[in-house]
């Protein structure tokens, strides 16, 4: 019974964004403190975080922390980074934006010669400037502590004065009528830059962005080139295959 009340309340937080203990009491037909404990389950297993008087479900409202994303397919990214890196030719010029999966892309150009490296990442920067023959050129802007992304107008603008040869790109979340999305307006603003300028645009993402929902939207993939990850759904498919869009799967 209890399992079963947990799932339900799950199920509303998804639909609702938020619950609230005096609702699912009477809903249930239990006590606040039932439901109080209910919710502290939930929250200590990270299924839900606690509010003042309930509960919000995280997942549609805001990124998981850093390091947990990291963590998330690391196999699954780094098989993805590779086969992304090898699309991109020696001495070419490449954005690569903020990202586990785009961070695995980069790791996977230390056997490149002369690369041009435009990014918004500092974790990409710090990782390709030891590489000889390498030139990387960071933006400027707001450094977002929690990842280490840089956002916001200055660097749109800093992306706007180049013209790239190919873009390695992320995304939050991906929908099945084939929306990439993201939580930061601001980081989705630097994404569309970085879109709008570049010749050829790689998309990385593993099939986990599939089970994600994100508010804001980036593109769509029919206004990329490639879309590089491990599985991915039929219905998005079909969507790369009338676009256009050369799909590349790393699993199997």
């Amino acid at each position: 019974m209890l399992i079963d009340r947990h799932a339900q309340i799950l199920d509303l937080a998804k639909r609702q964004g938020r619950v609230e203990v005096d609702d699912l009491a009477q809903r249930f037909s239990v006590s606040v403190q039932t439901v109080r404990k209910d919710l502290n389950d939930l929250c200590d297993r990270g299924a839900l975080r606690r509010v003042h008087g309930g509960a919000v479900y995280p997942s549609s409202v805001e990124n998981m922390q850093y390091e947990a994303r990291r963590r998330i397919a690391a196999a699954a990214k780094d098989s993805i980074g590779r086969a992304a890196a090898a699309l991109v030719p020696d001495h070419a010029s490449v954005f690569v934006n903020i990202g586990t999966t785009t961070e695995a892309a980069a790791q996977a150009f230390d056997d490149h010669e002369g690369l041009m490296v435009i990014t918004n990442n500092i974790n990409v920067a710090n990782r390709l400037r030891v590489l000889p023959g390498f030139e990387v050129i960071i933006a400027g802007g707001v450094v977002r502590a929690s990842d280490g992304g840089i956002v916001g107008e200055a660097a749109v603008d800093f992306f706007r004065q180049f013209k790239a040869d190919y873009a390695v790109i992320g995304a939050s979340a991906l929908d099945m009528q084939g929306a990439l999305l993201d939580y930061d307006f601001r980081e989705v603003k630097v994404a569309q830059a970085i879109i709008a300028n570049a010749s050829h645009v790689i998309l990385v993402a593993d099939a986990s962005k599939f089970e994600r929902s994100a508010p804001v939207r980036i593109a769509h993939l029919s206004q990329l080139a490639t879309f590089v990850t491990d599985s991915c759904p039929d219905p998005v498919r079909r969507i790369c295959a009338d676009a256009g869009v050369r799909l590349i799967e790393t699993e199997g």
